[in-house]
Parts: structure tokens; C-alpha cells; sequence
């Protein structure tokens, strides 16, 4: 039997190599994730993509200034893609973005390059000071390597951005290297994150966040009220990373090959074959 060819979404995403192949709904709320060259879980965002018109943006695509929200992702090399941020003229429009009144959100490298200063040893790039964006009040140092992984659970506080006033608590987990130091800018979570003045701009450590419902649903609903559209949740918790997909082709491979006969000679070892006549005994006989 020929098996079937099926059309069966295997979440997650392979990191980095599966963007241009991921659909997207294509209406409402636009929101944009700067690709980065070294663009690291981006599959944080696939609850997003589900309700929200999501796209990868590089050089010479839209305009930052025509979504509704940007995002900066978490990435392999900090400060190689805080260069790209300006050598790609992405930083200028993050700031046109911004004083646009349209929101930032940064994810964990992304968190970094929002601060006003990066200081490496020498443990991710050359030594040096290196300028952020400047949009947070914080600043980070990579004095050696040493990386953080940890699984979080985190309550937002209730200040703005409105997001946060919206969310319940979130889990996630943090996997970065560097160290944050929070200035006067406000905190986003208990101990972790930081707001803009402005409520503009909020960035985290922690990677997650937009796969939890009640943090898709915060962010949604506070850009589709600024939009003046309505936005109707979905009825689904997290159906992200559920098993229903991995049942779905075990099934599928049932139905199209003989399990039994497989099984049978994982157990007892090949067929026996002695008996039957090669290709020599029939030029012989």
C-alpha cells in the first residue's frame, strides 16, 4: 500500500529554518518580529500567529510604522544583531515606531538591545560598550560566561502598559546569557522586566510569555481597542504544544502500513529465507 501524503502542523517549529514556511492569518491586528539573522525561539509567538496577522519582517519588507506592534525576539548573539538593529536602519524605525505611539515589546535578547547600554568582556563579541536603543532604562554586562535556565511563573504588575494590567499570571522559562541592571524604569513582573516611562515599551528575560492565552489575549485586546476594532478570544487554553498532532500520525501510519507483520519481526527476527531458491539455483537447475 502506498501510504498517504498528509498535511499534519508539528508544532514546534524547527528554530530558524521553518519562518518562511509558516501560515499566518492574514487579518486584524498586524503585529511585526524583527527577523533577526540570529533569531532564537521564535516559536514563542505561534499562539500569536493563530489570531493575529503576524510577519517576520527584514530589510526592504513593510514599514515598521504600518503594524500595530512590534517585536523584538530572543536571539543567538546579542550584540551581532544589536548591530544589524542599525546597520539595517530597523533602529531608526523602532524610534519612529515609537514616538508614533505604536508599542515595543522586547524577549529576552530583544530586552537587552532595548536598554541604553550592552558592556561585554569579551564573552559574546568584542570588548566594549556597545549603545542599545535606548528606549529602557536599563543596562547589561556579559562579565563571563555564565548562562541562565530556568522555568518561571511570574505575576505581572498592575501598572501600564495596559497589557499588564490585563494579564494574569504567566508561565515560561529564561535561557540567556548577561545580567540586567533595572534603572528608574518601572518593573513589568514581580523582580523582572522593565516599562518605559511612556508605557510604550516593556521587555522580559522570560521566553514563553506569548504562549500563554491570557497574555495573547492581553495584548489583543488592548491593540484592537486602540485600533477600534473588537476582538473576540478564543475558546482553546494553549493548544500549542498539545500531543493531538503526534496522535494524528501515529494513526495515520497504522492505517498504511502492517503493524502486525512489523511487530512481529521486531520480536522473532527476519523471516527465514533458506528455503527459497536464489537467482544461482534457478541458472543451475
Amino acid at each position: 500500500m502506498i501510504p498517504p501524503y498528509f498535511d499534519i502542523p508539528l508544532p514546534p517549529s524547527e528554530d530558524s529554518l521553518s519562518i518562511k514556511d509558516k501560515k499566518t492569518n492574514k487579518t486584524g491586528i498586524r503585529i511585526a518580529i524583527i527577523h533577526l539573522p540570529q533569531i532564537s525561539n521564535f516559536t514563542d509567538f505561534e499562539l500569536l500567529e493563530q489570531q493575529a496577522s503576524v510577519e517576520y519582517v527584514q530589510p526592504g519588507g513593510a514599514t515598521l510604522s504600518s503594524f500595530d506592534c512590534i517585536i523584538i525576539p530572543g536571539t543567538k548573539n546579542t550584540i551581532t544583531d544589536l548591530q544589524y538593529l542599525y546597520d539595517s536602519g530597523f533602529a531608526y524605525q523602532i524610534h519612529a515606531a515609537h514616538t508614533a505611539g505604536i508599542p515595543v515589546i522586547g524577549i529576552c535578547g530583544g530586552y537587552q538591545m532595548l536598554g541604553k547600554t550592552i558592556t561585554d568582556s569579551g564573552q559574546e563579541s568584542a570588548e566594549g560598550t556597545y549603545q542599545g536603543l535606548g528606549l529602557l532604562d536599563i543596562t547589561t554586562t556579559f562579565l563571563e560566561y555564565t548562562k541562565t535556565t530556568v522555568q518561571v511563573t511570574r505575576t505581572p504588575l498592575n501598572h501600564p502598559p495596559p497589557i499588564l494590567q490585563r494579564m494574569e499570571q504567566v508561565s515560561g522559562y529564561e535561557i540567556h546569557a548577561g545580567e540586567t541592571s533595572v534603572g528608574h524604569s518601572k518593573r513589568a513582573f514581580e523582580d523582572e522586566g522593565a516599562v518605559s516611562d511612556d508605557g510604550q515599551v516593556f521587555g522580559t528575560y522570560m521566553h514563553g510569555l506569548f504562549l500563554n492565552r491570557t497574555a495573547v489575549d492581553a495584548l489583543l485586546s488592548c491593540l484592537s481597542d486602540k485600533k477600534g476594532t473588537a476582538y473576540t478570544p478564543a475558546e482553546s487554553t494553549n493548544p500549542i504544544y498539545d500531543d493531538t498532532a503526534y496522535d494524528t500520525v501515529a494513526r495515520s501510519f497504522e492505517r498504511s502500513l502492517d503493524v502486525q507483520t512489523l511487530l512481529a519481526i521486531a520480536k522473532e527476527g527476519r523471516p527465514d529465507t533458506k528455503s527459497r531458491p536464489s537467482a544461482d539455483d534457478g541458472e543451475n537447475a
